[in-house]
């Protein structure tokens, strides 16, 4: 929706979903839907005669080291004459553990999980689609994606559960972007950026993940969240939760500020959290 409201009505914007219940809601943003799933090919056939310049967001399937999904979607855009520029949303996780080094988009991909591992496996029909079609191609690598309108979009929730972070020693760099920094950068490139353009995608904070949740907690008025070890915390939070506890980086993105020219509204995570702190915080 954001980048629809970025868009609309300089240009018209048609949107992909395979729920009829959400058609209404992209006609109110001036958005076109188009009925597809993207487990199923022969709904996407009508894809290759109507988007010129294509943004594809959508996550791979739950399993598996293949993205079939993107190759479904790309596939459907070769039946006629493609879009003239494709942008694809990837993750920062296709870098794997970088031990909290500095990350350009010049290091070599390590993915370390099943679904970072699909991420990579998108990015290659991406980049071999523009090679065959001549299409400006484009991947954004993006990390934490946070905004008070977002299911999950804050540590508020974190914080009120009283959620423990790893202690300072054995802490790791996280790396956010504001949802609407992600768009305004998804917009662009549409437009802008080299050919097979790859672009870390994030603001410019450098924070280990128990620092952010510290200085997040005072922004709210609420307690410190409790310090543990790697081995008790993993018997308190999920799989899931650990496996973003097993990676450190620290994401270059000075690749997006030359090339896509964005500059961002919301340099810092804390900026974004702090233009939108709830005037009362509800108790846990």
């Amino acid at each position: 929706m954001r980048v629809a409201r970025l868009l609309a009505p300089r240009v018209r914007v048609l949107a992909l979903t395979s729920q009829a219940q959400r058609q209404a809601a992209l006609r109110a943003a001036g958005v076109t839907p188009l009925l597809g799933n993207l487990d199923d090919p022969r709904s996407l056939r009508r894809l290759s005669a109507l988007g010129q310049r294509v943004l594809h967001l959508a996550p791979p399937a739950p399993t598996g080291s293949r993205d079939v999904r993107s190759a479904h979607v790309l596939q459907a855009l070769r039946l006629r004459q493609g879009p003239v520029a494709l942008v694809y949303g990837s993750t920062t996780g296709v870098y794997g553990d970088c031990q909290g080094q500095s990350v350009s988009e010049l290091r070599p991909l390590q993915p370390q999980t099943e679904r970072a591992k699909r991420r990579v496996d998108a990015e290659s029909h991406v980049r071999h689609f523009g090679r065959a079609t001549g299409a400006q191609t484009r991947v954004l690598r993006i990390p934490g994606i946070y905004a008070p309108d977002r299911e999950g979009g804050t540590p508020l929730a974190r914080l009120q559960k009283n959620t423990p972070v790893l202690v300072s020693d054995e802490d790791v760099y996280t790396n956010h972007i504001h949802a609407d920094d992600l768009a305004r950068a998804c917009v662009l490139a549409l437009w802008r950026g080299r050919a097979l353009g790859v672009y870390n995608v994030n603001d410019d904070a450098v924070m280990k993940m128990g620092d952010y949740m510290d200085a997040a907690a005072k922004l709210y008025a609420l307690p410190l969240p409790p310090r543990m070890a790697h081995g008790p915390l993993a018997a308190v939070l999920s799989p899931m939760q650990m496996s973003f506890l097993a990676e450190s980086r620290r994401m270059d993105n000075r690749r997006m500020k030359r090339e896509l020219r964005l500059v961002l509204r919301y340099p810092s995570v804390l900026d974004g959290l702090a233009a939108n702190v709830p005037s009362v915080v509800p108790s846990a």
